[in-house]
């Protein structure tokens, strides 16, 4: 694989890059004692046919690398001479306790070793500048298999002045048509998967209408976007005229900025404002707007519903200012800017390996948490990213995705009804583990390495843990762990990362290790 010739070109083309190769050849009898090829043989068939059509490495056409090997390469990818933690990486991911996101699976070990999975982006501008700076974001992002989430409340509404033309605008649609034909042509990894974006908007916005019309399946196809995702960032105020069906005035960001730089007080006093000034475009009922947002979600299952003021407040980067949007899949919000490309790393650990006799093993858990925690720490530094602003801010915040799949599968290993009062009991308690093991693994690499850069001023700084700013106590929870002593040691030393759990919905990855997905129920006996 490192010295492979493209035969078209006559051009090296290795597939593996320098540093990898080099700590194989340095360690390649350590490294073969430790595969064990038989485990290939513990996949089922639609986990392996997933791996045969998109993970294994291929040249010209051609499987070059069986299971293990990919394994090892994702392994030593991440640690490179750190052997000894690559070979537990190894042994935990082919025992099939965990694995890495599809683009480390993809792209670890490579020349460019981009294994992040998700990007958030905000607007550069409401400018051509601006609009296609950030459409060449996206495009290199989906290149390297990143997954897209992007904010668009400050792009001025249909009609809007264009002072530098004396013209007006043509509003959000036709901009987010070019990004919808991007996502169709640069996708994920050279043809391994489509490309995917998701669009966040707030409802106050012109164009409201219009948006949540995208995806109809009627209607004039020049108004429409078939390939992209749909979010509504909802403040707690349109919520609140909805209930009691009062009016909801519809403005321009061009002609009432600021509205998406503020949530809750802040953003009520603003918005408040503008319509006492008369500032909007139109006053409608909140309950038109809502109905209309059930309809496209009867009709297409979008838009997604993230509310704005609550994932605010509730976030642990709240320090940094005023958080945007969701990513692709809304299993994590991070803080974007103009300078900063927020980036989620994530893993996700298969619960149903965690059961023994029927009970749910927790100090396993804990165990194999902290040795993930650890890997996505390695997978921040050794990435690869496709814009310099991703680097910028995953260097500053480090957040990292720890997710799970299989619990239904553990739930029915552990003969429990998946909505019987015990599985909601032992599912509170799986995540305080989890929650408990990252905390406590990224603390202790606080203490090495020092706390991530903007760790001050984070509620987490202030010994307020996630369960905290969700009104809970420590007497809330199971009694299983020591959360008072571990709050110490955090506001003494700090945590290596802004952000730590992120149950995301592992399509790709559940299906290589046989589980269903993520959190979620079985829908059907059978999958085709």
């Amino acid at each position: 694989m490192y010295h492979y010739v493209n035969p078209r070109t006559n051009t090296a083309a290795p597939l593996l890059s320098d540093e990898v190769y080099e700590a194989i050849m340095a360690n390649a009898e350590k490294l073969d004692s430790t595969i064990i090829y038989n485990r290939d043989f513990n996949y089922d068939y639609f986990g392996f046919k997933t791996l045969e059509r998109s993970y294994l490495l291929k040249i010209n056409g051609q499987i070059v690398e069986r299971p293990q090997h990919m394994l090892m390469r994702v392994s030593v990818g991440i640690h490179l001479n750190d052997i000894d933690a690559a070979i537990e990486t190894y042994e935990l991911m082919s025992k099939k306790f965990f694995t890495h996101a599809t683009p480390t699976l993809f792209n670890s070990g490579t020349p460019k070793p981009q294994m992040s999975s998700c990007f958030l982006l905000t607007m550069k501008d409401d400018s051509i500048d601006g609009i296609y700076d950030t459409l060449k974001q996206t495009a290199k992002i989906s290149q390297s298999a990143g997954g897209i989430g992007l904010a668009i409340h400050n792009i001025r509404a249909t009609g809007s002045y264009i002072s530098g033309t004396n013209g007006t605008s043509n509003g959000i649609v036709p901009m987010l048509r070019v990004y919808d034909m991007t996502a169709r042509y640069v996708d994920q990894g050279g043809g391994k998967r489509k490309g995917s974006f998701a669009i966040y908007i707030e409802p106050w916005h012109a164009d409201i209408f219009d948006f949540l019309d995208l995806r109809k399946n009627h209607g004039k196809e020049e108004m429409r976007t078939r390939d992209l995702f749909l979010g509504m960032w909802i403040p707690d105020l349109f919520m609140k005229r909805v209930q009691e069906d009062g009016p909801w005035t519809l403005m321009c960001p061009n002609e009432c900025p600021g509205l998406s730089d503020n949530h809750s007080e802040a953003f009520e006093e603003l918005y408040l404002g503008y319509e006492a000034a008369g500032k909007g475009r139109k006053i409608i009922k909140a309950r038109d707007i809502w109905e209309k947002i059930l309809e496209s979600q009867v009709e297409t299952g979008l838009p997604y519903m993230l509310y704005k003021d609550a994932a605010n407040r509730k976030s642990n980067q709240k320090n940094l200012g005023t958080i945007r949007s969701s990513n692709l899949c809304t299993e994590i919000i991070e803080y974007t800017s103009p300078d900063e490309v927020a980036v989620c790393n994530l893993a996700s650990i298969s619960l149903p390996m965690f059961v023994e006799n029927g009970t749910f093993n927790h100090e396993k858990l804990y165990d194999v948490t902290k040795r993930v925690t650890l890997n996505l720490n390695k997978v921040i530094d050794r990435n690869y990213y496709p814009v310099e602003e991703a680097k910028n801010s995953n260097m500053r915040h480090r957040p990292v995705g720890l997710g799970v799949q299989g619990l239904a599968d553990a739930f029915i290993l552990m003969r429990l009804p998946f909505t019987s009062d015990e599985a909601k009991k032992v599912n509170q308690e799986i995540f305080e583990t989890l929650y408990f093991a990252a905390v406590t693994s990224s603390m202790e690499l606080s203490k090495i390495e020092g706390p991530y850069s903007t760790f001050e001023g984070s509620p987490i700084s202030k010994g307020e843990f996630q369960f905290n700013l969700w009104g809970l106590n420590d007497a809330d929870l199971s009694g299983r762990w020591d959360w008072a002593s571990l709050r110490k040691e955090v506001v003494e030393h700090g945590v290596r990362n802004s952000l730590l759990v992120a149950p995301m919905p592992t399509a790709s990855t559940s299906q290589i290790l046989g589980n269903n997905e993520a959190f979620e129920p079985y829908t059907s006996n059978i999958y085709t």
